[in-house]
């Protein structure tokens, strides 16, 4: 299977199972961490498939929604990927990789930039913002 079509199934699955979700882990979560991996994955030079299938499956079963169990969300991957007949390292990277993922602190230098580039707009905006509620402006 063409792996554009392995992301399209994936991004359609996941979309499902977390289309009820009201914990801010939903489908426009993982759709904005999808996108954003794309784009740092790009600069990284990482294998495009690898980065897609790991953003889209990393929060199909959140641990913080499970107990504390981190094993539900890497086990629930497996289950998926294996339905798709990737390679078994394939499905062991992605699984890795979720297992492990974390925000804090693992943001590549691309993922920094972003931040820091998003953070002074933000400043900017919300400087303005008061001064023209206070009058000043």
């Amino acid at each position: 299977m063409p792996p554009s079509d392995l992301i399209d199934r994936t991004a359609n699955h996941v979309q499902t199972v977390l289309s009820g979700d009201g914990t801010g882990h939903d489908w426009w979560h993982v759709y904005r961490v999808w996108k954003m991996a794309k784009r740092i994955g790009h600069t990284e030079q990482a294998d495009p498939l690898i980065v897609e299938l790991a953003a889209l499956l990393h929060d199909i079963a959140d641990w913080k929604l499970h107990e504390g169990d981190s094993s539900v969300g890497p086990a629930r991957a497996k289950q998926w990927l294996d339905g798709l007949d990737l390679e078994p390292g394939i499905v062991d990277h992605i699984c890795r990789i979720i297992a492990n993922i974390s925000f804090k602190g693992a943001a590549v230098e691309q993922g920094r930039a972003m931040a820091q580039e998003r953070h002074q707009f933000m400043d900017d905006y919300l400087r303005r913002f008061f001064e023209e509620w206070e009058g000043q402006k």
